[in-house]
């Protein structure tokens, strides 16, 4: 049996975000928006570097891949309670669409439990570029202020990525990790 490696670079940066979920969920009880923002802002860059380097130096492991989802959803539960609790005024009158993003999250993360028995970790292209839509769009909601459009490109883009990947959960037997998307799903079906 081959023993994966646990201490990578990509693992390391995974386990910051763990680490610094205290202190995220400390700076919005505390009201601290200035730190809040800050510490989402280095999660989602060491979110990024952390795929970067597990593709450049070939460190791709099931268990960081886990991780790495677990992670996500964690820095993700942050980001949107942090904007409930620091932007809910100017965030009012798109909670229509924001509340649909956040339940279609809700279904794929318990549809993947009921099925698979674990979190999802297919990190779709559609998932990686809708976190970076997700990453600019809050980072200028913080630093600028809201920009409707951007939001509307940001919340449709993150709709569609979790609607593709529930349907990517309905079909695959078995849960993969790092799935490019639908339309490889459904090749690799046909070839079969």
């Amino acid at each position: 049996m081959h023993k994966e490696k646990v201490v990578t670079i990509p693992n390391c940066l995974t386990f910051y975000r763990f680490l610094s979920a205290p202190a995220i969920i400390w700076f919005i009880v505390s009201g601290w928006q200035k730190m809040f923002v800050l510490f989402i802002m280095i999660n989602l860059v060491t979110d990024a570097l952390d795929g970067f380097f597990a593709r450049k130096l070939n460190l791709h492991t099931d268990l960081g891949a886990r991780m790495d989802s677990i992670a996500d959803k964690i820095t993700y539960v942050l980001a949107i309670t942090g904007l409930f609790v620091f932007k809910m005024e100017e965030m009012q009158p798109y909670l229509g669409s924001l509340l649909t993003f956040i339940s279609l999250g809700m279904i794929c993360l318990i549809h993947s439990f009921v099925k698979f028995g674990k979190i999802s970790s297919l990190h779709t292209y559609a998932a990686k570029i809708g976190g970076y839509l997700q990453g600019l769009f809050f980072f200028v909601l913080f630093v600028h202020g809201l920009v409707p459009v951007l939001y509307y490109v940001m919340i449709t883009w993150a709709i569609l990525s979790v609607i593709e990947m529930i349907v990517i959960q309905l079909i695959i037997p078995n849960m993969r990790h790092n799935v490019k998307g639908l339309y490889w799903v459904l090749k690799d079906l046909s070839a079969r």
